[in-house]
């Protein structure tokens, strides 16, 4: 950080305009939002500075948007919102990004202080509404705090599990004008990008647990969305590969290793392909950046009893929440891995060959599994499956691209069929809150994080209904990404849950109306093809990545049967009880 300079010439600039400068000494990059008289200084310096900021015609979809922009560029996103409604549309967004521990800096305008709590237009209190919302939530009562206080919100977002940190800022501090010096506008290089800090765990309890790990002739490793956040790929790959240990993954570790590894095993939770069965004759499970949650857990019934668990977690709390370890690793998951394979560098030349088979079962397993799927992955059925859809996916997206997964089934038969190529953001779903919505604006903050990479985005017609506005967001900025829309004519997930339950014909508020999203998306200016013919998804897709100046819509009719809805080998067979979830 640089030191103040106590000669540094002084200059007067709005709140606003403060704002707008740090945010440039912070080398943001790209802010989402809808304007309001509170915060229009710092749009104004905005505009002088030349910050890239878009308009946005929802700001949850705003919030997406940045969240999505965080998780592949590695730094924080930004987003702001007027005062009241603006602000308490953020809300949904933040939770996804606060339990998914992803970095947001988020400006809220807010009222004149003189006049607060006068029934001034839009006020509410929000800063109790958001406050649950965030990871810190910090209001500016002084102009002259604000360089401190956006200094901290940005260390507050990339340290320890990243989060959103909101800056609640009064109309008349944003209006008020101020001296500040140039040494006023300094920044902590390392809270530009996330992780800022790391802890590793403690050297007793490392030892610990590679005892275990040691004395484990079916050792495998369970790996979260943490592996992300800590940008852990090589550290993951390095340690399996020494060591002859399977990795499997929550859908938000996908990409924590390639899907195509030979020590890959893919999903494991509600939908497996073989991870679950590993788990079940494992003998010591090492989990890694996984909060061991409902679905990873299928309803915290999938981890064996007695079995040695060692967690390595970033947050504390989050260790024995829903399993009590045998060893607790308190610390960053690059680190606590790189600490664990230096512990067992003597022994894991044998370790490896010791596990030679149990490394060769996981390949077969895999084979088998292939095979089996392949039927789904290539379907000829109409109206056409999803796994045919995913199968094309598969074939088309090059190893660097970039499938984002919209809450609901989308995610599920993303995270259960689809491959990674390469290591790292790969396969980026909404999973923190799951929200439905997340497919256009999370592909939108995508396609800015990578403008180079092929961007496909999975969302269900349902989910589009939510979004539909910023896909003229998407054409005024002119991302290219292509946002695949899976049309059942209705909310599938729920439909099928219904179908499950009570059985076919007995649905309730679960159909939609049919629609032409194709013929929406050009109407818009947008690109748009429609496909029925599951022969013809490969050249749609084709057509659609190879549109590089406009956002393209791919309306897919995939099946109307509930039954086949879900990604189950078959899930008419389903048993579900009043109460219960699928598992």
């Amino acid at each position: 950080m640089t030191e103040e300079r106590p000669n540094d010439p002084v200059t007067g600039m709005s709140g606003g305009q403060a704002l707008a400068r740090m945010l440039q000494a912070h080398d943001c990059g790209p802010i989402f939002g809808m304007g309001g008289f509170q915060l229009l200084p710092f749009y104004e310096a905005a505009r002088a500075l030349g910050l890239r900021h878009h308009l946005i015609n929802d700001e949850r979809c705003g919030t997406f948007a940045a969240d999505a922009y965080a998780r592949v560029s590695g730094r924080p996103g930004v987003v702001d919102a007027t005062l009241g409604p603006g602000a308490t549309n953020l809300v949904t967004g933040m939770v996804e990004s606060l339990n998914a521990g992803v970095p947001l800096v988020v400006l809220a305008g807010d009222t004149h202080r003189d006049h607060s709590w006068k029934n001034m237009t839009q006020e509410c209190r929000q800063t109790e509404i958001l406050r649950p919302a965030a990871k810190e939530l910090i209001r500016i009562e002084t102009p002259k705090r604000i360089p401190e206080l956006v200094r901290r919100a940005f260390a507050v977002a990339t340290s320890g599990r990243p989060g959103p940190v909101v800056l609640d800022i009064p109309e008349d501090v944003a209006h008020a004008e101020v001296a500040f010096a140039p040494s006023d506008f300094r920044v902590d290089p390392a809270t530009t990008r996330y992780p800022a800090r790391r802890a590793r765990p403690d050297r007793t309890d490392v030892a610990r647990a590679a005892a275990l790990i040691a004395h484990a002739k079916r050792p495998l490793l369970l790996v979260g969305g943490g592996i992300h956040l800590s940008g852990a790929y090589e550290s993951v790959l390095a340690f399996a590969e020494a060591l002859s240990v399977p990795v499997a993954h929550t859908m938000s570790g996908k990409g924590a290793i390639p899907c195509t590894h030979p020590l890959s095993a893919g999903l494991f939770g509600r939908y497996s392909r073989i991870a679950n069965d590993l788990v079940a004759t494992s003998d010591c499970l090492l989990v890694v950046g996984c909060k061991l949650g409902e679905i990873a857990t299928k309803r915290f019934q999938l981890l064996p009893a007695g079995v040695p668990l060692i967690h390595l977690e970033l947050v504390a709390e989050e260790i024995g929440r829903t399993a009590e370890p045998d060893v607790a690793l308190w610390g960053d998951a690059r680190a606590g891995l790189d600490d664990l394979l230096a512990e067992l560098s003597d022994s894991a030349q044998r370790l490896a060959a010791e596990r030679r088979g149990y490394a060769a079962e996981v390949v077969e397993r895999m084979a088998k599994w292939r095979v089996e799927a392949e039927p789904r992955l290539t379907s000829g059925e109409r109206p056409i499956n999803m796994g045919r859809l995913i199968g094309e996916l598969n074939g088309l997206m090059p190893a660097e691209s970039i499938l984002v997964a919209d809450g609901g089934f989308a995610a599920h038969w993303g995270g259960l069929l689809y491959d990674t190529k390469a290591a790292g953001r790969g396969f980026v779903a909404d999973r923190g809150f799951a929200s439905i919505g997340y497919g256009l604006p999370g592909s939108l903050g995508c396609q800015l994080a990578a403008p180079e990479r092929a961007v496909v985005g999975i969302t269900g017609d349902g989910g589009l209904n939510m979004m539909i506005g910023e896909l003229e967001t998407a054409r005024r900025i002119g991302t290219p990404f292509t946002l695949v829309v899976v049309n059942n004519a209705a909310s599938g997930y729920v439909k099928a849950l219904q179908h499950a339950m009570y059985g076919p014909g007995n649905y309730q508020s679960s159909d939609l109306v049919e629609m032409d999203y194709a013929a929406i998306a050009r109407s818009m200016g947008c690109h748009g093809i429609r496909v029925e013919d599951p022969d013809r998804l490969g050249a749609a897709l084709g057509e659609a990545l190879a549109e590089r100046t406009l956002p393209s819509i791919v309306d897919v009719v995939v099946t109307r049967d509930p039954g086949k809805m879900l990604p189950a080998v078959d899930s008419r067979v389903l048993t579900v009880k009043a109460g219960d979830r699928p598992v």
